[in-house]
């Protein structure tokens, strides 16, 4: 079992690990919320940033999650790549990101994934499909030869990890579970009975 001191270099390297081994949407995690009624719901979003500091995605703060989120801000993340027998679990609170760092990210993504995100209002019912096309259509023609405005409503959150599980695969279900867990500035490392 591989020992490290710091989680996120080790979390790192895994993800590095799973994207050398292409493995499809590597960076894909479910993401575990509950409401102020404590009732959990989960689905899968990509990550788009990790540091020192936490796991960072992107929403549309009217979506489920984003109500969720402001509600009750705590949340789990899993990520788990089959391939190489590998999974991590992360539990933390949750914040926003700047505004400024929303932007940035927002002026990477293509123009259409723009589009689309402004146009759509997440999670709200939708009458059709073709009124959510149409709406797309009218934006795209507004702000055709400028660029697409970052939605106020369409937010960066990052969970700042205070306990992070890394598990392997190994034969007869004895499989390696290693938990690191926050006290203040430093981890605390441990391992957990399969």
């Amino acid at each position: 079992m591989e020992r490290s001191r710091d989680p996120i270099a080790k979390f790192v390297r895994w993800l590095d690990d799973a994207r050398g081994l292409k493995i499809p949407n590597y960076e894909a995690m479910a993401l575990a919320t509950a409401g102020a009624d404590g009732q959990p719901s989960v689905r899968f979003v990509l990550l788009k940033g990790i540091d020192q500091r936490g796991f960072v995605f992107f929403t549309d703060s009217r979506s489920r999650k984003g109500r969720e989120l402001r509600a009750n801000p705590r949340a789990s993340l899993a990520f788990y790549w089959q391939p190489n027998g590998r999974q991590v679990r992360v539990e933390g609170p949750i914040e926003e990101v700047a505004p400024s760092e929303a932007d940035e990210y927002w002026s990477t993504r293509p123009r259409q994934s723009q589009l689309a995100a402004s146009a759509s209002h997440q999670s709200a019912t939708l009458r059709s499909r073709a009124s959510l096309l149409a709406r797309m259509t009218r934006l795209a023609r507004k702000v055709r030869g400028r660029e697409v405005p970052r939605p106020h409503e369409w937010l960066g959150f990052r969970l700042r990890p205070d306990a992070i599980e890394f598990w392997t695969h190994r034969e007869h279900r004895l499989h390696d579970r290693e938990i690191y867990l926050r006290r203040g500035n430093k981890w605390r490392r441990g391992l957990l009975q399969p």
